[in-house]
C-alpha cells in the first residue's frame, strides 16, 4: 500500500546526512515507540548518518525504554531532514524546532486536519503509526535492516495503541506486520512485564474508582479525577490518565470518559474519550479535541463544560442505541 511515497521517503532520508525524529505532546506508546523504533531501524541501516530523537518530554510508563538524545544547537536542526511520527496537527508537535528542519515529512494514522511537511504519508485506517513503520520495512525490507531493539520498540506501539489487538482498526496486516516484528526477537514476557505489571498503589486507586465512578441514564460511564485524588494516591498525571482503561468493559456503556485535572488550573481538565461500536471523536472535537473515531481527546475548563460534555456523550449514545441493533 502507498509504496511509491514510501520509496519517496527512504530517498528522502538516503539523499540527507542527519535525520530528526519528532512526536507529540503528552507522548504515548505509539509515538514513543514510532520515533524510537525509525530511530533504530535507520542507524542499523544508515551507520553513516546521523539520527537525532531530541524530545525533553518524560514519562515513567515508559521510562524502562531509555532515554532520548540531549539538546543540540540551531544549526543541528537547520542541516536536518525532519521526519514527524503520529501527530495529526503542527501545534501538536512536542520539539516546536521541527519548523527549523531544511524540509518535513509526517507519517501519521489520525484523521488529517492539518497537511503540512513536504511529504505526507496519512492512511487513517491504520491501527497505529508503528504498523505504518513496519509496513515502511516490510515494503522496502531488500533496503532497509531490522534488529531487535526496532522490533521491539515498534511492536510495543503496536500492542498499546491497538489495546493489545482488540480495537477496531486491527486488520490481518496488523498481525501480520506483527508476526514479522515478533520473528526478528522481541522478547514479549519481558515487555508485556514492563508495560502492564502494577504497583500497589496504583491498584488501590482502581478500586476507588470503581466505587466513584458513574454512568448517565443512557451508557455514557464517567469519572472525574481531581488534584486531591492524584495526590492522596500519589498518582502523577500520567498514570491517573490511565483511569479511562479501568471503565472499558461496562455492560450497556458504550462510551466511557475519564476528566483528568492538571496540575496547574490554566490548563484545564483533561479528557479522554473511549467508546466500542459507536463513534465519538465529533464530541471532543466540540471541546478542543479531537482524534480518532472511537478513542480521543479533549480538554474543558470548568465543571459546567465537563457535565455539558457529558450530556453529549449521553445522547450520542442513546441515538445510537435507539438507531443500531445487535450491542451489547
Amino acid at each position: 500500500m502507498n509504496e511509491k511515497i514510501k520509496r519517496e521517503i527512504l530517498n528522502k532520508i538516503k539523499a540527507c546526512h542527519r535525520v530528526m525524529l519528532f512526536r507529540h505532546i503528552r507522548m504515548d506508546g505509539d509515538c514513543v515507540g514510532a520515533t524510537k523504533g525509525m530511530k533504530a531501524l535507520l542507524q542499523a541501516t544508515f551507520p553513516e548518518k546521523e539520527i537525532l530523537l531530541v524530545d525533553d518530554q518524560h514519562s515513567d510508563f515508559l521510562a524502562f525504554l531509555g532515554p532520548d538524545d540531549g539538546p543540540v544547537a540551531d544549526e543541528i536542526y537547520r542541516d536536518a531532514l525532519g521526519i514527524v511520527l503520529d501527530t495529526s496537527e503542527r501545534d501538536r508537535i512536542s520539539n516546536p524546532k521541527y519548523s527549523l528542519c531544511r524540509e518535513l515529512i509526517k507519517i501519521d494514522h489520525h484523521i488529517e486536519t492539518d497537511r503540512y511537511g513536504g511529504l505526507n504519508w496519512v492512511e487513517e485506517e491504520r491501527s497505529s503509526a508503528c504498523e505504518m513503520v513496519a509496513d515502511f520495512y516490510d515494503t522496502l525490507r531488500d533496503e532497509l535492516k531490522m534488529t531487535a531493539q526496532a522490533a521491539t520498540y515498534i511492536f510495543l506501539g503496536m500492542v498499546t495503541d491497538s489495546g493489545r489487538f482488540r480495537f477496531s482498526g486491527v486488520t490481518g496486516e496488523t498481525m501480520r506486520l506483527a508476526g514479522i516484528l515478533l520473528n526478528e526477537g522481541v522478547d514479549t514476557e519481558t515487555l508485556y512485564a514492563n508495560l502492564y505489571l502494577q504497583d500497589y498503589g496504583a491498584l488501590k486507586f482502581k478500586a476507588y474508582v470503581y466505587e466513584k465512578m458513574q454512568r448517565t441514564e443512557n451508557g455514557a460511564a464517567y469519572i472525574y479525577v481531581t488534584r486531591e485524588m492524584q495526590q492522596h494516591f500519589q498518582m502523577n498525571f500520567e498514570a491517573a490518565s490511565n483511569v479511562i482503561s479501568y471503565l472499558e468493559n461496562i455492560k450497556g456503556c458504550l462510551c466511557w470518559l475519564a476528566f483528568i485535572e492538571s496540575e496547574k488550573p490554566e490548563d484545564g481538565i483533561r479528557v479522554r474519550l473511549r467508546s466500542r461500536f459507536m463513534t465519538i471523536n465529533q464530541v471532543a472535537e466540540k471541546h478542543h479535541g479531537g482524534g480518532h473515531a472511537c478513542a480521543a481527546g479533549a480538554t474543558v475548563y470548568s465543571e459546567e463544560e465537563m457535565n455539558q460534555l457529558i450530556a453529549e456523550a449521553d445522547q450520542e449514545t442513546k441515538a445510537y442505541k435507539e438507531s443500531h441493533k445487535g450491542w451489547l
